[in-house]
């Protein structure tokens, strides 16, 4: 039996004068926990069996795949077997979904378990090949991840931790506190890095999933509310638009994507049973820059841009799943 080693947790001196980029490489390479340092080892504890899964089965696919002194072969060798391993264990159907994207693309999806990630990978894995994937990841779940990242990235996925609104308030610091303070650094701080990683990933014609809730949520709009639009969605699909499209260079799709669960379904992996990936229309480059950019090149915000891509996404999906 393999015991793992206790998770350390970062000194206050280290938490205050360390970057967010330190931060992720101590957690990546020398088995610290952010959430473990913040009080939030309960959140860490949650996500522990399905990152022992994960990393086992990434160890596999490398593993027991050849030729080892051919990276390139490797990779791809370790690329095709998981998605033969995960189209079986959690299967999934992505009929229409776009293969050779000339402009970098960004897909938005509804999130109501953990069990499209999986589906998601393999759709990506499968038919976008080489075509390198950014996901940024709850930190909960990037915690789980972060000591095979160096194998993930060779699957063609990188992956970057963010601090969820929800996770947030599951912390519950105390306000004003220096846990509190150096969280909310990091939190913003990790935001940046994804922001920038993002451009760069579009930049060479990359792909971005991206879940516009934050948290797992059943249905695509929170409430009933925010579809009648008289409550605000939170603006995660229109800020990454701002920022990309701060660039007069950056020619970027949006894809809203509907994720239809199987039925019964429940919040996590659902193992064996099949889900739907199914592409909604999609908002090019040329359709945002002609509405949104036209009379004004550095908008403030993107008025109506939230609502449009999530009715995109209801559109593809029984009412059951819009609020």
């Amino acid at each position: 039996m393999i015991v793992m080693a206790k998770k350390k947790i970062f000194k206050k001196s280290e938490l205050k004068n360390l970057s967010a980029e330190e931060i992720i490489d101590k957690i990546q390479h020398e088995n610290y926990s952010l959430l473990t340092t913040l009080g939030a080892e309960n959140l860490r504890k949650e996500m522990v069996p399905v990152g022992k899964a994960c990393n086992t089965a990434i160890n596999y696919f490398f593993g027991t795949t050849g030729p080892k002194n051919n990276p390139e072969k490797h990779n791809k060798a370790a690329r095709k077997k998981l998605v033969k391993i995960l189209s079986r264990i959690t299967p999934g159907s992505y009929v229409g979904m776009p293969k050779d994207n000339e402009n970098g693309i960004v897909i938005g999806f509804n999130h109501p378990s953990l069990g499209e990630i999986a589906r998601i990978l393999t759709m990506k894995i499968d038919i976008m090949g080489d075509k390198p994937m950014y996901f940024p990841v709850n930190l909960p779940w990037y915690e789980a991840l972060a000591p095979n990242f160096d194998r993930i990235k060779r699957l063609g996925i990188i992956i970057t931790p963010t601090i969820t609104p929800s996770t947030w308030k599951k912390m519950n610091l105390k306000e004003g506190s220096l846990l509190y303070e150096e969280g909310k650094r990091l939190k913003k701080e990790f935001r940046d890095i994804y922001t920038k990683l993002s451009h760069d990933a579009i930049k060479n014609g990359g792909v971005i999933f991206v879940a516009p809730s934050a948290t797992r949520q059943a249905t695509v709009f929170k409430t009933e509310e925010a579809f009648e639009k008289q409550e605000e969605i939170i603006p995660t699909m229109s800020m990454l638009a701002l920022k990309l499209y701060s660039d007069p260079e950056i020619n970027c799709d949006f894809l809203p994507m509907a994720i239809l669960p199987p039925k019964n379904y429940k919040r996590g992996l659902n193992f064996y049973k099949k889900y739907q990936l199914i592409p909604g229309k999609m908002m090019t480059a040329k359709e945002i820059r002609n509405k949104y950019f036209a009379k004004n090149s550095q908008p403030e915000r993107l008025e109506g841009f939230d609502y449009e891509f999530h009715r995109r996404i209801a559109d593809k999906l029984p009412k059951n799943f819009w609020y």
